[in-house]
């Protein structure tokens, strides 16, 4: 992982009472200016985001990728758990580092989590970028199988990463870059938290930011029409980038244009410091 020059550990108290949540921060690049909130896929961690905090925090840009609950340094209870609780963990670290109105990205599962706090929370969001989204076409059934494979350690490494490429590479990518890096017991909260909530609560993240929906051609397991329904629902908020060649993974597939898509687009939606517009 990228030796972050900042890790604070941001700490709320759930409305509800449960015990003190804490979510451990990697904070780079320049404090001043917009920053970007990077949220990762289904029990993936924050070292996804390596690369691509690499060159955004390269371009001048503010990074922070906060881990799920139940990764490193990062706490809280995961039974029960409600996408408006994993949204309100990613609101916190917006406010206590005075990060905001961010740019908030989410990756596969982490496009349900940045699209919430954009529904939630709109005064702490600038604009939503979505990679691999989902949650308007259900996931095909023939990848259920695979899918459960890739969080089931009981597996060989063969069968393992055979489960991994066919459900997150496009064909001819290696998956091998993903072989590792999964936390199954997170997942199970993090599942409760789709299922309890509603996609028509977060699917169109919001009302007001603009969003970008970055579209793996070859995505096995939020198919392209996904990202197509999801532009018609917002509308003019929304644009559509296709990145072909690439899967569900996208992010270790095709990484200099993921990055190059990114930079983009956040420079026009919130300048650096000292960037002018146009």
């Amino acid at each position: 992982m990228t030796d972050a020059r900042r890790r604070p550990i941001i700490r709320r108290t759930p409305d509800d009472g449960r015990s003190t949540v804490e979510i451990e921060v990697f904070d780079e690049g320049p404090i001043d200016g917009s920053a970007i909130v990077l949220v990762p896929s289904a029990g993936r961690a924050a070292a996804d985001f390596d690369r691509l905090t690499t060159a955004l925090a390269g371009a001048g840009r503010r990074v922070l990728r906060p881990e799920p609950r139940g990764i490193g340094a990062s706490t809280g209870h995961r039974d029960d758990l409600t996408l408006a609780e994993l949204a309100d963990d990613h609101a916190a670290v917006i406010r206590s580092l005075d990060a905001g109105p961010a740019l908030v990205l989410g990756h596969a599962y982490g496009n349900r989590i940045v699209r919430m706090l954009a529904t939630r929370h709109p005064e702490l969001v600038s604009g939503v970028a979505l990679l691999a989204c989902g949650g308007m076409v259900p996931m095909p059934e023939e990848m259920w199988p695979p899918f459960f494979q890739v969080f089931d350690r009981s597996l060989d490494p063969t069968t393992h990463l055979a489960a991994v490429a066919t459900c997150f590479f496009a064909d001819g990518n290696d998956p091998s870059v993903w072989a590792d890096g999964w936390f199954p017991e997170v997942v199970d909260g993090q599942n409760h938290a789709s299922i309890a909530t509603p996609v028509a609560v977060w699917g169109a993240a919001g009302s007001s930011a603009p969003v970008l929906v970055v579209q793996p051609a070859a995505d096995a397991i939020a198919p392209p029409r996904n990202a197509e329904l999801l532009v018609e629902l917002i509308g003019a908020r929304a644009e559509l980038v296709t990145i072909e060649g690439a899967g569900h993974a996208l992010l270790p597939e095709r990484p200099t244009e993921v990055a190059e898509v990114v930079r983009e687009w956040a420079d026009r939606i919130a300048p650096r410091a000292g960037m002018r517009r146009g």
